[in-house]
This record gives structure tokens, sequence and C-alpha cells, in this order.
């Protein structure tokens, strides 16, 4: 697969459109399969709310991984992306089990580098809160 986005198109500071991806607790069971982290918080409300959580909480490589994904989306290759890293800044609360939550993750252009490749720098937020910042990817572009 080749990036779809050339790195002849974007600039310095350019926006990405922002994604919304939804969240459920049958998502964050479904993770923890996938993962082997079956810590009760994350799909247990009781055991949430019993260690001072507000309610079940979505895994934070849950939360990374929807930012990942959106960086793929964007590029249009999974293979484009050479570094990501993440700052978790609060957990997504995943209050009910038929609403769940949403992510909401944004991006811009912070740097061109050499080799095609941009850094992209990520946010993501979950009901109006930062709970990912500090948050880059380097990609490189077709």
């Amino acid at each position: 697969m080749t990036a779809t986005v050339k790195y002849a198109d974007v600039e310095v500071g350019q926006e990405l459109p922002e994604r919304t991806y939804p969240v459920r607790r049958i998502d964050l069971v479904r993770y923890a399969g996938a993962s082997g982290d079956f810590n009760e918080i994350h799909w247990n409300e009781r055991v949430a709310k019993s260690v001072g959580l507000p309610n079940v909480i979505a895994h934070g490589m849950f939360t990374m991984a929807e930012a990942g994904r959106y960086i793929t989306d964007w590029v249009g290759d999974p293979g484009a992306i050479v570094e990501f890293g993440v700052r978790f800044s609060t957990p997504v609360v995943v209050p009910d089990d038929d609403a769940g939550a949403e992510i909401v993750v944004s991006g811009a252009i912070r740097k061109k580098l050499e080799d095609n490749q941009v850094v992209v720098a990520l946010t993501a937020r979950s009901k109006g809160v930062k709970v990912l910042g500090g948050s880059t990817a380097v990609v490189r572009l077709g």
C-alpha cells in the first residue's frame, strides 16, 4: 500500500479533518479479549466505582489505537506510520452500556521532515475533555 496523501499537498499548520469514534462497553470487552487486559474497571461499573473511578473507563491503549486509526485513515496506509507516541491525560469514561461514549480525534501538521515525512500533532477528546495530549505521529507521505 502507498500513502494517498502527497507530501507536496500538505503545509505546516494545516488542520486535518476531525473524526469521531464511538466507544461502547462491548467494544471494551472485545478489546480486552484481543489485548488480554481483562481488568474489571474496563467493563464492570461496580468495580470501577469501588476503586474511585466515575464509571467504566476505556483501556488507555484502546484510546491510543483510535488515534492510530485516525492517522491511518487519513494517510491511507497503515505502513506509513514511522513513529507514534501519546500522552494519556484523562481516561475515557463509558457510563452507559447502550449510548457509550465518543473519542473525537483531531490533528495538525506540525513539521515537514526529509524523506516525505511529516510530524502530525494529535489531540483526542471525550465529552469535551482532553484524553490524549502531547501526542504525535511521524508519517511518510506519498
